[in-house]
């Protein structure tokens, strides 16, 4: 139970933060009762305030509420002592009641020090057992009241008067959220106009001062890209090849196809028969043999040829 509290009041001390302006550390303006009831109790003031409240605290007493623990008697309050000592830990509120003979009534001194108008102006945070006290800022807006009951510090749940406030604060954030956002999107779209029309005109006045003609027309619209899968990388595909075309040809220089002309020619030049070793060599030598005798052999003898004439 004591998460679930803990966590409801963080929650409310955070509206009365987002709506009422309320900061660390918390000004508590605690009455007698309170001291008198949490004494009791054996609770130690500032740290059950800090746990109620989910921050840091600034525990404080009026004067008036500490000059009616001075007029308790001994007798029906034996820990008169003790109320005293613990009040004078807390920061004193000036209340400029000191000069009255008797103090206000704490529901008074209370109301004069901590409302103005009707409204919790200090930010104040009001720890009170009496009846009337608590009545009083059940009508106030923004002003959280804590109570001990049954030996156990709350803190009361908003009134009906700050969660209409809360309420109204909640939609006017909302309503401006809206506004904002289509007047941010208005001066967006005045923004980009003015530049087209900026950029037109400096294009029109480009044209017109190099070839003298008409100013051409504004930009066109960019054309929307189609969502749809996407292809493979371009760079990374390999190009295909075309049967039957032959690669061009790169031209040579002139001085360089004369050199490789004559190279040509004196390469044909210098050509030279290759000889075959072994029985292709003796094959050969037996060619060039018949190939020398066939000449003897058609020319007659001479001495033949004289003999055959006489």
């Amino acid at each position: 139970m004591r998460g679930k509290r803990s966590k409801a009041y963080k929650k409310l001390m955070g509206a009365y933060h987002q709506t009422f302006g309320f900061r660390e550390p918390y000004q508590v303006l605690l009455d007698s009762e309170m001291v008198k009831e949490a004494t009791k109790c054996t609770m130690e003031i500032p740290a059950a305030l800090e746990r109620t409240l989910r921050g840091k605290v600034k525990p404080m007493i009026t004067q008036c509420s500490i000059r009616h623990l001075y007029k308790l008697s001994s007798d029906e309050h034996p820990n008169r002592n003790k109320y005293i000592d613990i009040a004078k830990t807390f920061e004193r509120r000036r209340c400029n009641h000191h000069e009255l003979e008797e103090p206000l009534p704490e529901k008074e001194c209370i109301e004069s020090v901590s409302l103005k108008n009707g409204q919790n102006k200090h930010k104040y945070v009001i720890a009170a057992q009496d009846k009337d006290i608590k009545h009083l800022f059940k009508e106030v807006p923004g002003a959280p009241t804590i109570i001990i009951k049954r030996s156990v510090m709350l803190l009361e749940p908003m009134n009906e008067i700050s969660k209409r406030l809360r309420d109204r604060s909640e939609r006017d954030k909302f309503k401006k959220g809206i506004v904002d956002a289509r007047s941010a999107v208005k001066r967006k779209r005045e923004d980009d106009e003015m530049d087209i029309d900026e950029r037109s005109d400096a294009e029109g006045e480009d044209a017109e001062g190099e070839d003298g003609d008409a100013p051409k027309p504004a930009e066109e619209k960019k054309k929307k890209k189609k969502k749809g899968p996407k292809g493979p990388n371009p760079l990374s595909v390999r190009k295909k090849k075309t049967p039957g075309a032959a690669a061009p040809a790169k031209p040579k220089p002139a001085g360089a196809a004369a050199a490789a002309g004559g190279a040509d020619a004196q390469a044909k030049k210098k050509r030279k028969r290759k000889h075959t070793s072994g029985k292709a060599g003796e094959g050969a030598s037996e060619s060039t043999g018949a190939s020398e005798s066939a000449p003897a052999a058609s020319k007659p003898a001479p001495a033949a040829a004289a003999t055959e004439t006489a």
